[in-house]
């Protein structure tokens, strides 16, 4: 007959946990080895996460869940896609509302973003004020019937040395936001919305493409598209990460980088949804002042090249003096009040010359939402109240040149 035995640390182990084979973790110096070892919780796995996308989109996880789902989207860039894609069906569940603000909106608004901890996949600042822009147009356009989306709306610019205007309807503005924001998405390597016979060229060729071949006038149903490629271009370079600000976009004449095509596709988003809702007499505020600093500064930033392609055609005066690439030249100094505003030097001979307050001709004060209706070709160089010191011949062309920056 067998006497006990004593139990070694490892059978205690095994019979407290119910007689199955267990395999202890390793434990620190100084641990109890006759205490039962514990095993961390495994996180969930991807499986598990991604099938918990549906829930934390509409807000239907536990705090837990919402944070492992959360950590999970910093690592995986499909499962982040995901659920920006489910996110964006979220809302559409909801119905839409009227923009007409209800009492107390500001401080419940204030209120949630507040609240809110900052996106994981932030949208690039320089595509910020794109994804703004569609937005507020959007909202616009939510408000109107059948009947208002054919309502006439008149198209300006300038050209050379006079305006230019074309007349389309709410829907024919919508669909040559879509055709020209096709160049950006054709340059993301996404769907061209003109299809794979989108003409060679630039906006006004894709524009009159667009509203040449379609069978009929475009009505509401134009909206849909042109919202979803907006998102699209706002997720894809989200996701994008470092350095996708440098691609080139190809206007067909000129190229700009996507971070400044972004900026060009704001203003022009803005401009043309005043155009809007001028036709439809509804009021529209302009831009935040950030955002508008960076149109404005995209345009003054332009005007050099603008200038010189101006005198090539000989519409400007020559050049005073041939400046070597990087050395100081003719500038003249440009001031822009109000919201947005800003102070720039732009140089006169060359686009490659540097700007020298030291070499400053003329100086031009401008309010900020008259440079802008200039830039859009909204009003002539003759037009714009200015205050103005120096060269007059100076001054004069870099008005024309800022007008020159407008197109269909």
């Amino acid at each position: 007959m067998t006497g006990p035995s004593e139990d070694t640390p490892d059978d205690a182990y095994e019979r407290q946990a119910g007689g199955r084979a267990r395999i202890p973790g390793p434990r620190a110096a100084g641990d109890d080895l006759d205490a039962p070892a514990t095993l961390p919780p495994a996180p969930p796995s991807h499986a598990v996460l991604k099938s918990l996308l549906g829930a934390w989109a509409l807000a239907a996880c536990s705090a837990e869940e919402t944070q492992a789902v959360e950590d999970h989207l910093t690592e995986c860039a499909p499962c982040a896609e995901e659920a920006l894609r489910l996110r964006d069906a979220v809302g559409l569940l909801h119905p839409e509302e009227s923009l007409d603000l209800k009492p107390l909106l500001r401080s419940r608004v204030l209120e949630d973003c507040l609240g809110k901890r900052p996106a994981r996949i932030p949208v690039p600042a320089w595509a910020n004020p794109y994804d703004t822009e569609t937005a507020r147009l959007d909202a616009l356009l939510r408000d109107f019937g059948d009947s208002e989306w054919h309502t006439p709306v008149r198209l300006k610019w300038f050209e050379e040395e006079r305006r230019r205007s074309y007349r389309t309807t709410v829907a024919g503005v919508i669909g040559h936001l879509l055709t020209v924001d096709g160049l950006i998405a054709t340059a993301l390597g996404l769907d061209d919305p003109l299809g794979p016979k989108a003409p060679p060229g630039g906006p006004t060729d894709r524009t009159e493409h667009f509203w040449n071949s379609a069978p009929h006038p475009a009505t509401r149903q134009v909206r849909e598209p042109w919202r979803a490629q907006g998102h699209t271009l706002v997720r894809t370079v989200s996701f994008a990460g470092r350095g996708v600000a440098e691609l080139d976009v190809d206007y067909g004449g000129f190229a700009l980088p996507l971070g400044d095509a972004f900026l060009e596709r704001a203003f022009e988003c803005w401009v043309h949804a005043w155009d809007i809702a001028e036709a439809v007499d509804y009021p529209y505020e302009p831009p935040s002042g950030p955002h508008l600093h960076r149109m404005i500064d995209l345009a003054a930033r332009l005007l050099p090249g603008a200038l010189a392609g101006r005198r090539r055609s000989g519409l400007a005066a020559p050049a005073r003096g041939l400046v070597a690439a990087g050395a100081p030249g003719r500038t003249l100094h440009l001031e822009i009040e109000g919201a947005g505003g800003g102070s720039w030097d732009i140089a006169l001979d060359s686009p490659a010359a540097k700007p020298s307050r030291e070499h400053t001709v003329a100086e031009v004060a401008l309010d900020g939402l008259e440079f802008c209706q200039l830039a859009a070709g909204h009003i002539s160089p003759e037009e714009a109240a200015v205050g103005q010191t120096g060269d007059r011949e100076a001054i004069r062309d870099v008005l024309f040149a800022a007008a020159s920056l407008s197109r269909l």
